[in-house]
């Protein structure tokens, strides 16, 4: 199976012993306390999963900056996002010292993890802004990341963390959540050493669904891993739920037994284009996945990035042997009518605009409130009466 990231073996931050996790979790009690924002939070989920294997924690203001700018971090570790813990203020902290890291996310904000905090530094409004510019490719406060990032707070605590527990997700998604560990455990299980990932925010429509045999098909894989983000999403997109019930009816009637894994993660959405798609590569890799899907607009919002700059960055700004999976680079994808099936549009050079059956995600919006099922080629039907009756409620 593939290497993880960086290291030879992962190196999750869960305290896995069950007594070694008891005795952090009762001294955290003595400890000064700090509730983390959602994007800490889920930061921690996924140092904890290990995900976001081999980093030992949150970074500091130097690594913050280089990786920003060059996608390194100081110590020359390939990463393309700042993983870190901004808040207001730390009054009560000195470095050195331990913090309990506590869950906003959490009825009653139980402990998340522990901290041991390395270093206190104040982002200026210059090195914040750095950071937005070069991880989102735009300052617009309209971005909804960087609404988000720009309401965390400028005071960074850096340092290893050991991780307590998942938060809601495990609890939530018990069928969906998992570690990057328990996908690998289950790789080996199934006997999958070639695996592609399709990374989804969304219900997967025809196209999705089409894609992901594509991609198995063309790089001869053992297997699929539908593999879903479960954190915050920005206001009007699909619940994780309804989105997870969406994708377990498609795959359970579409696809032959043992040919796709659904699995999830418990992130927050940036919506960052380019440089989410190779932090998606990153962490899939941790995974154990050989490929990742990277299609049109892949983590993208509103019209802040070209149709494939997601693809591109990977030619452009990640050096050749920076990453050991590789990407599978994916067209627009609809029905031909010519064709009477799905195809890249890339594939299909005689067909015009009128030959495809093309829905804007407005117009699907507006059928489905009115109880209305996208024609077939488009969406399956047992997929739109669920969304159907989402929208219903």
């Amino acid at each position: 199976m593939i290497a993880p990231h960086g290291s030879a073996t992962l190196q999750a931050r869960y305290v896995q012993d069950a007594a070694e996790r008891e005795a952090l979790q009762a001294a955290a009690a003595d400890l000064p306390k700090i509730t983390l924002n959602s994007a800490a939070a889920a930061n921690a989920v996924m140092l904890g999963a290990g995900y976001f294997n081999p980093l030992p924690g949150y970074m500091n203001k130097a690594d913050a900056l280089s990786v920003a700018e060059s996608m390194y971090t100081t110590g020359g570790l390939f990463w393309p996002v700042p993983v870190l813990n901004l808040c207001e203020s730390a009054p009560d902290i000195a470095p050195g010292s331990q913090v309990a890291l506590c869950d906003p996310n959490v009825p009653g904000q139980p402990v998340l993890a522990v901290q041991t905090v390395e270093a206190i530094e104040e982002l200026s409004d210059d090195e914040r802004e750095l950071i937005v510019r070069n991880v989102f490719g735009t300052d617009d406060p309209e971005h909804p990341g960087v609404a988000t990032f720009r309401g965390q707070g400028q005071v960074l605590l850096s340092g290893p963390i050991q991780v307590l527990n998942f938060s809601y997700f495990p609890q939530d998604f018990p069928e969906t959540f998992q570690t990057a560990y328990e996908i690998r455990e289950e790789f080996a299980r199934r006997g999958w050493q070639r695996v592609v990932a399709f990374q989804t925010r969304n219900p997967m429509h025809r196209a999705h669904e089409e894609l992901c045999r594509m991609a198995h098909e063309d790089l001869g894989t053992d297997g699929i891993l539908v593999h879903m983000l479960l954190g915050k999403l920005k206001a009007g997109d699909i619940p994780a739920d309804v989105r997870d019930a969406c994708i377990r009816k498609m795959v359970e009637v579409y696809f032959p037994e043992n040919t796709v894994m659904i699995s999830g993660y418990g992130f927050d959405m940036l919506y960052a284009g380019p440089r989410e798609a190779v932090l998606h590569a990153v962490f899939r890799q941790n995974a154990g996945c050989t490929h990742l899907i990277v299609g049109r607009d892949h983590a993208g919002v509103g019209d802040y990035y070209g149709a494939f700059d997601a693809q591109t960055i990977f030619d452009e700004q990640v050096p050749a042997g920076a990453l050991a999976i590789e990407i599978y680079r994916a067209d627009h994808t609809a029905w031909s009518k010519k064709l009477n099936r799905v195809v890249m549009m890339r594939d299909a050079p005689d067909h015009s605009k009128e030959d495809f059956i093309l829905l804007s995600g407005t117009k699907v919006r507006e059928m489905l409130s009115e109880g209305k099922a996208p024609p077939p080629e488009f969406s399956r039907p047992e997929v739109a009466e669920i969304l159907i009756g989402h929208y219903r409620d």
